[in-house]
């Protein structure tokens, strides 16, 4: 246990880490790793996908506000945009939480494995959005704003990676789009971690320190060096250019989604 919890202490540090940097709330990191760590651990397969995943949204919850205080605090957050998206960002967690606890284990992790290196390959040839004119009006702005909480709350990430563009090109300059986004990960994760903890309840196969789709242990210690490092991440964002960073990670996630899917 003592070598998990260490783990899960690493993985902490660099979830917040990229958290703070790019305004994407760590699931990208996450999620792959309690796969890895919950399969050495003995957990059934069937249950390590959506442990993973509500264990993701649950850090994300704290791991957010700690990143979107650092932006709200530099002036990044555009609250009128927040708000417009928030009634369709928590519909949709909850629409992904209770969409994949209607999946399998396996076709979950082989959606999350596609999800990866699609968001790899954007990272990697996309340019930065540019930012547009006017907001969108609240139809579309409710359409997108349901399908960035859908499938966020759906793959354990803090949306931040799908709301970034669309923020851009809302008005949003690039900085105020990062902070932005990473208040808008806030109702993902808390309205989608609480709907994995609801549809986990009853299961037999869980491990012990479980409440639903959330494992306490890995909540813990990521979460405890995650909330620092988010705050470091976030000083980076503003005086770095993230451009090498963000293509070197995008080649991990694609090693890690060629991982899931094969």
């Amino acid at each position: 246990m003592l070598s998990a919890l260490l783990f899960f202490c690493l993985v902490g540090a660099v979830a917040g880490m990229i958290a703070g940097l790019f305004g994407i709330g760590g699931g990208v990191v996450i999620v792959p790793a309690l796969i890895v760590a919950l399969n050495q651990q003995g957990v059934d397969p069937a249950v390590v996908i959506h442990l993973a995943i509500g264990t993701s949204l649950a850090i994300i919850t704290v791991t957010g506000a700690s990143s979107a205080l650092g932006h709200w605090q530099k002036g990044a957050v555009v609250v009128d945009l927040l708000k417009r998206m928030l009634p369709g960002l928590m519909l949709g967690a909850v629409l992904g939480g209770l969409i994949a606890d209607q999946l399998r284990a396996e076709l979950l992790e082989r959606y999350f494995g596609i999800f990866m290196l699609l968001l790899a390959l954007r990272m990697l040839l996309a340019r930065p959005p540019k930012p547009g004119r006017q907001p969108a009006g609240m139809p579309a702005m409710l359409v997108v704003s349901t399908s960035i909480g859908t499938f966020s709350a759906l793959f354990g990430v803090g949306g931040g990676v799908l709301s970034v563009p669309w923020l851009a090109r809302s008005g949003a300059t690039l900085a105020r789009a990062i902070g932005t986004s990473a208040a808008c990960g806030l109702p993902i994760a808390a309205v989608g971690a609480a709907t994995f903890m609801f549809t986990g309840q009853g299961q037999a196969s869980l491990p012990a320190y479980s409440s639903g789709y959330l494992y306490w242990p890995a909540f813990i210690g990521i979460a405890l060096f995650s909330v620092p490092c988010a705050r470091v991440g976030v000083r980076l964002a503003h005086h770095l250019s993230p451009r090498l960073l963000r293509r070197l990670f995008a080649l991990l996630m694609l090693v890690v989604g060629l991982k899931l899917i094969v």
